[in-house]
């Protein structure tokens, strides 16, 4: 398996329109990602990653096919030293360690080429999948805040989870 991590490409439109339209990947994520996922959302999203400097996120390919997504997302003002970690994977290539490869090479490439010593993730407490992921690839669980989201008419925890570069 041959996993790359690079720029999204307008050529990539239809792979995420294919994968990115699943209410299971949409549940856990925030509304910015919607569900359905339609052509003008996914022009949109390709579009934003073109254009906004200061976010770095990059299509997951795995043998050539665009399977999902990751990025890092620097903070500003006090929390300058931050950036939050955010990903999503197609269904049909869950339960492979995808993942688990894609977030250690994007914490390699976080702490390597973003002035930054901490990167989180706030997972639901009831994204089980994402939690396992993010302590497997260093992560430490840093709270636990009871019925902060609000998501497809339920309230769920928010975790928030932590890698710092002097303990990676």
């Amino acid at each position: 398996m041959e996993l790359v991590l690079r720029p999204w490409k307008m050529d990539d439109l239809e792979n995420l329109v294919v994968y990115a339209n699943n209410y299971k990947i949409a549940r856990n994520l925030t509304n910015k990602f919607p569900y359905p996922y339609t052509e003008e959302d996914g022009v949109r999203f390709i579009n934003y990653t073109l254009e906004d400097k200061t976010a770095h996120i990059f299509a997951i390919e795995i043998n050539g096919e665009v399977c999902g997504g990751i990025g890092l997302h620097p903070h500003t003002d006090v929390e300058c030293k931050n950036a939050e970690l955010g990903y999503w994977l197609a269904e049909p290539f869950w339960g492979r360690g995808i993942m688990t490869q894609a977030i250690k090479e994007i914490i390699d490439y976080g702490f390597a080429k973003i002035d930054i010593n901490r990167i989180f993730a706030r997972p639901y407490g009831s994204n089980i999948g994402s939690q396992k992921v993010l302590e497997k690839t260093g992560f430490k669980l840093e709270a636990r805040f009871e019925k902060t989201f609000f998501k497809f008419g339920e309230y769920e925890d928010e975790l928030v989870y932590a890698v710092r570069k002097e303990d990676y």
